[in-house]
This record gives C-alpha cells, sequence and structure tokens, in this order.
C-alpha cells in the first residue's frame, strides 16, 4: 500500500548538515508520541512504498525497517511534514512495544503506559464489533443492540453519580471507567467515535 505524501524533493533536508529529515512517530489511534528517527531518501521512499516505517542508521549508515528482528512494526497511517517542511510527523499503528527498551514509547516516563488508552480500548472494540468473537462481552452487547447497550450506560451513569455523591472516590473511579467503556460500545454501535465528540466540544468551545 503506497502512502501518498510530500515529495521527498520538496522537504527542506538541506537544513541538516548530514541531509537526513528527522521524523516523529505518533500512534494514530492513541495519539502518543512513539519514537524520533531519521530518514534520507531512500527511507523515506521504502517508507512510503511499503507502508512501514524505515529509517536511515545513522551509526550503522544504512537502512533499517522498524521491526525487521522484533516483528514490532510501525505500520503507516499518513505522513505529513510542518511548516517549515524540515521534519516530518508519521502518524502509525504499532504492533508490539515502540522502544528496545520494550516499551510503549521511547520517550519512557515522559509518556506514561497509560496516555490514550481510551483510543486504544476504542480501537479495541472496534475490532470486535467488525469480528463479533464468540464469548467476547463486547460482542454480546453489540448482538443486544442499541437499545440495551443505551441502558447499560444509563445503569452505569447512575453508580457513578451515586458514588460520586458518596465521596467514594475509588468506587467512582471503577463506575466510571464501566461508564466510559459502554459509553466507548454505544458509540461504536451508532456509527459514532470519539472524533466526533471532539470536534462537537471543539465548536463549542470556539
Amino acid at each position: 500500500m503506497k502512502i501518498e505524501a510530500i515529495p521527498f524533493e520538496e522537504l527542506a533536508v538541506g537544513k541538516q548538515a548530514d541531509g537526513l529529515i528527522p521524523a516523529i512517530v505518533q500512534d494514530d489511534r492513541t495519539l502518543q508520541v512513539l519514537m524520533l528517527g531519521y530518514m534520507n531518501r531512500e527511507a523515506y521512499e521504502k517508507s512510503l512504498a511499503e507502508g512501514r516505517v524505515t529509517f536511515y542508521s545513522r551509526t550503522r549508515q544504512c537502512l533499517w525497517t522498524k521491526g525487521e528482528t522484533s516483528g514490532n512494526r510501525l505500520d503507516i497511517v499518513s505522513v505529513a511534514a510542518d511548516c517549515d517542511r524540515d521534519t516530518l510527523l508519521i502518524r502509525a499503528v504499532p504492533h508490539g512495544p515502540t522502544c528496545h527498551t520494550g516499551t510503549q514509547s521511547c520517550f519512557g516516563e515522559a509518556v506514561p503506559e497509560t496516555e490514550g488508552f481510551i483510543r486504544r480500548l476504542q480501537a479495541v472494540i472496534r475490532q470486535r464489533h467488525a469480528a463479533m468473537p464468540e464469548g467476547s462481552y463486547t460482542a454480546r452487547l453489540f448482538t443486544r443492540g442499541v437499545n440495551k447497550i443505551a441502558q447499560k450506560v444509563g445503569e452505569e451513569a447512575v453508580e457513578t453519580v451515586i458514588e460520586a455523591v458518596a465521596g467514594n472516590r475509588e468506587a467512582m473511579i471503577y463506575e466510571a471507567s464501566d461508564l466510559v467503556y459502554h459509553l466507548l460500545v454505544l458509540l461504536e454501535a451508532t456509527g459514532c467515535s470519539i472524533a466526533d465528540l471532539e470536534r462537537e466540544l471543539s465548536a463549542r468551545h470556539a
């Protein structure tokens, strides 16, 4: 799958002494920043042609495709240049940890492992809806239909309110988590997403 992006010759590669362009990789689902690498023309064009992130190793002075040995590849969703065209932002779907240390992000504690997990959960719910695996609670909810899912959202909302009014912080977090999960299922069942809520809230804020 070839990724559409700005041609390499239109990037401001000359700003870097080594002729490479830095590329920031972001998880397309969670928006978590995963890593920074560098690309030359060959690495850039290989990435676009194959749909998987390939960098140029400044240490080994050769191309390396992320995950070629570990299997923890980065499948590209989109590639964009910044306003000066001297840095790339690559949104990708990671398969396994991105960092060689085994963490999701190379930025360690600066980027908590749980950051963006609600979006990751949304992706899992979407996969369950598509596959409808036997024994899955999420798939069972979809089978029951929108009315039953909406009923569960209402029940979890009431339980969240009860714990909030009672001042039970931990219990409220537990119930609110149930509420968010069932709301995500309801959004998926009705063809909506977190992005739709973000657009609505952004419009109100403006």
